[in-house]
């Protein structure tokens, strides 16, 4: 279901359902137009983001919430004709994906480029990272001595016969890891590397990383992959069931000794047809802010990308880590086909 918010220069959000589009009914401000966005970030705390936008700049934002494929659909339908000025979406295969249709324009701003490492934005400045998240290994404490841990490459070692627990390849966050690997040590190695992976898994791929935690600390595998900001809503949470899965089950950074652990991120790009185009470079400058990077942080768990910017207490307790910046997300993209390919081929459903 796709869903609206306006967030007006005051800060208050108002939420309805979307029958329509939003010409004409776009809140105005002292300093201009509203900026449209279209969002797949389906978290809460990203209303302080808007919010914060809003009293900085005195324009207000309408949001429209979907998933990314659905976002993407509409603004190709919706042509020329669409009010949407901006794309946010989590993992950089989801922006290729918008790039590929044609969707986003290059943008040239010294503020983003010198915020933002290489690595985590589009070469000509078609899409920026906001935030990033760590895939990392998380393993049961009783049944695994982190000393056995290591890289993503040992998770296709037969020592792990049978004990790896793993999301279904259709996620996206898997996709993205691969065509990471394919970057880095080409087709053949990484297709070797998926068939020793998949003759690891405890049990056919199912569930979201929640449930992969949730299992490794139920015995029913003893390691698998997530992202670490889910590890950190259970750590977070009130329910004493997920904080005791947080005391059963142990994070690992892999490849500390080579190039770092993989990160994905959560980023953005001014659409082709954008109604408003500088207010949403505006608003793209606006997430590179000490306060912005605050909320990325403290309000979903995620890594921040602009140096210097604090982590969330409980992330910042997860230990400090190398990541790879050398691969360059722009690579999760082009290489998701392939990666898919090849997921599919060794039988990873």
């Amino acid at each position: 279901m796709l869903t609206r918010r306006l967030f007006l220069a005051g800060g208050t959000a108002i939420t309805a359902l979307v029958l329509g589009d939003l010409r004409g009914s776009r809140p105005t401000s002292a300093q201009g137009r509203s900026v449209n966005l279209y969002s797949s970030r389906h978290y809460d705390t990203d209303e302080a983001l808007f919010a914060g936008f809003a009293r900085s700049s005195g324009m207000g934002t309408n949001l429209i919430e979907a998933t990314a494929n659905e976002l993407i659909a509409r603004i190709k339908s919706e042509g020329r004709n669409s009010p949407a000025d901006l794309l946010i979406t989590v993992d950089a295969g989801n922006l290729w994906m918008a790039e590929q249709e044609d969707l986003l324009v290059p943008v040239n701003s010294e503020i983003l480029k010198s915020r933002i490492p290489e690595a985590l934005r589009h070469p000509q400045g078609r899409w920026f990272g906001f935030s990033t998240r760590a895939r990392v290994i998380f393993y049961n404490r009783d049944r695994v001595d982190p000393a056995q841990l290591s890289t993503y490459e040992d998770l296709a070692t037969p020592k792990w016969r049978g004990k790896i627990l793993m999301r279904s390849s259709s996620n996206i966050y898997n996709q993205s890891l691969v065509a990471s690997l394919i970057a880095v040590h080409g087709t053949a190695r990484t297709e070797e590397w998926l068939r020793g992976l998949v003759r690891n898994f405890a049990r056919p791929p199912e569930g979201n990383d929640t449930a992969q935690i949730q299992d490794c600390a139920a015995g029913r595998g003893d390691i698998t992959l997530a992202n670490t900001y889910y590890y950190a809503r259970l750590a977070k949470s009130e329910n004493p069931a997920d904080r005791e899965v947080v005391e059963k089950v142990g994070i690992f950074f892999p490849n500390q000794d080579n190039r770092g652990t993989h990160v994905n991120i959560s980023g953005a790009g001014v659409l082709r047809h954008a109604p408003n185009q500088q207010g949403a470079i505006a608003f793209l400058e606006h997430l590179t802010t000490p306060e912005a990077q605050g909320y990325f942080s403290s309000g979903n768990n995620e890594y921040p990308v602009v140096a210097g910017a604090p982590l969330d207490p409980v992330v910042a307790g997860f230990g400090d880590f190398k990541a790879d910046l050398e691969t360059g997300a722009v690579k999760f993209g082009q290489n998701q086909a392939e990666a898919i390919r090849l997921m599919d081929q060794v039988g990873w459903r």
